[in-house]
């Protein structure tokens, strides 16, 4: 049964986080190979499905996934940096790159505190010349890159998608992409990483993490965007991810108040019986970000998947809960984050049967620990689906198939509130069960701890991953299983 399968996921997932909460001796590869994808309770073991994703426009099966793909150009920030004659200095965010100048101080403000960020780069020319400086770079590596495309390519999911002649080239066969999703050019998107510790000036890294900017275009339009709405009539997905909606903030309000509007127009489109689920990523302007919450995007989708700036800059936008932090002081304290949570569901979803927005779950994850937070009644099999996101987190971000407790530590506080405020909840982590659950009125939360990886190869695409993973082992109540 699902409940059976369940605690056994839980208690194969205790026992590493077990080992390194009591630092007990080493687990053997035996044990350790049964914390993977296929132990877990999964929708793909009851119906043999699988995601399936998609850039631009995309097909998947039965996941349709849409916007963005494009080749991700992964290199040392610093190294580029200075082999561009590039000198350090003090760190200054900027909403838009303009120039080397920008790039370098947005870089360095970020580095130094080991925040993730995203940027447009507006000058095509300089961008055009940065991307051949990094693709020349000695220890240079290409990759798939963007939200939908890295979904798509997930371990977790068996997709069909959208490309430019590179990324066509590096794409997994079982990627299926539409005819009129081919492009000429490829879009790249150059990928600054750091380690933890790594020091450039008076900058150290506090922890391993990335930079993003690109001149993309094709991606920040969202192009395609009917063309994928009208595929699934024919396609008939039980579930729709989006995401690339960040991309979009790059091209200047003119452009984005009028396709924001015909974005969501199409997004309509899709049948009211299939769950979507939106991805965000790091975004600067407060106004797009409170017209997609607020009016256009979120009270349309059924579920959300982001981080800790995004959660943060989302509360910012709409003077919700602690929108006064300016940023988050190391691990993000669960309780701000919970209260956050609430807020967002509370106030922008369906907490409340009365209420006629659809947005009914948010996958929070953050370095540390991540949380599932849904409203009650809607979505099943949420322990396992936030273990399954934390899972992957670990072994992706090592570079391994399974988790090996030898290269992970557990940094999430053993101690912990469900709220910053009262009336508040005393919660403690619990090795022998490693998702706590917690209730707020009619919302449960699901947290679970990450094993960090001590030594991270890379960096980029984990979010996608865990809300891959995530998707993949949840169940929608009011409709058949994902």
């Amino acid at each position: 049964s699902i409940m059976w399968r369940k605690a056994s996921a839980a208690a194969l997932l205790a026992l590493a986080v077990g080992y390194l909460y009591y630092g007990s001796p080493e687990l053997s590869e035996h044990i350790l190979q049964y914390i993977s994808p296929p132990n877990f309770p999964s929708l793909s073991q009851k119906q043999n499905k699988c995601l399936a994703s998609g850039s631009l426009a995309v097909k998947v099966s039965p996941l349709s996934v849409r916007v963005n793909a494009c080749v991700d150009v992964v290199v040392s920030g610093v190294g580029l940096l200075q082999a561009m004659a590039v000198d350090p200095g003090a760190g200054l965010d900027h909403e838009v790159l303009h120039s080397k100048e920008d790039l370098k101080e947005a870089f360095i403000h970020y580095m130094e505190r080991g925040a993730a960020a995203e940027r447009f780069f507006s000058d095509k020319e300089t961008f055009q010349r940065i991307a051949r400086a990094a693709a020349e770079y000695p220890s240079a590596k290409l990759y798939v890159g963007g939200n939908a495309a890295l979904i798509g390519q997930n371990p977790y999911t068996c997709p069909k998608l959208m490309k430019g002649p590179k990324l066509h080239e590096m794409l997994d066969e079982q990627i299926v992409v539409p005819p009129e999703s081919l492009q000429e050019m490829d879009e790249y998107h150059l990928i600054l990483e750091y380690k933890a510790g790594e020091q450039w000036g008076s900058t150290q890294a506090p922890q391993a993490n990335r930079f993003i900017f690109s001149h993309d275009v094709s991606n920040g339009a969202m192009s395609l965007l009917e063309t994928f709405v009208a595929s699934l009539d024919e396609f008939q997905p039980d579930v729709v991810v989006l995401s690339g909606l960040h991309m979009m903030e790059g091209q200047g309000r003119e452009m984005w108040e009028g396709r924001l509007k015909e974005a969501v127009s199409a997004i309509s489109d899709i049948r009211k019986d299939v769950p979507i689920h939106l991805e965000l990523a790091s975004m600067t302007d407060k106004e797009y970000m409170n017209r997609i919450l607020q009016e256009q995007v979120m009270p349309i989708v059924s579920s959300i998947g982001l981080n800790e700036q995004e959660l943060l800059f989302l509360s910012q936008a709409g003077q919700g809960p602690h929108a006064d932090l300016s940023a988050w002081k190391g691990i993000p304290d669960m309780g701000q984050v919970s209260d956050i949570l609430l807020w967002v569901l509370e106030q922008h979803g369906r907490s409340e049967p009365s209420s006629e927005a659809d947005l009914t779950r948010i996958h929070f994850h953050t370095l540390a620990y991540h949380i599932l937070a849904t409203v009650e009644g809607y979505w099943g099999n949420q322990a396992s689906a936030v273990m399954a996101g934390a899972r992957v987190a670990s072994s992706q971000a090592c570079g391994l198939q399974s988790v090996d407790v030898s290269k992970v530590e557990l940094k999430a506080p053993l101690e912990f509130h469900s709220s910053h405020s009262e009336p508040r909840e005393k919660l403690s982590l619990n090795p022998a069960e490693p998702v706590t659950v917690w209730h707020r009125g009619n919302v449960t939360f699901y947290m679970t701890p990450v094993l960090v990886c001590r030594h991270p190869l890379r960096t980029v695409g984990l979010g996608d991953a865990i809300s891959a993973a995530g998707l993949v082992y949840s169940e929608l109540k009011s409709q058949q299983p994902f």
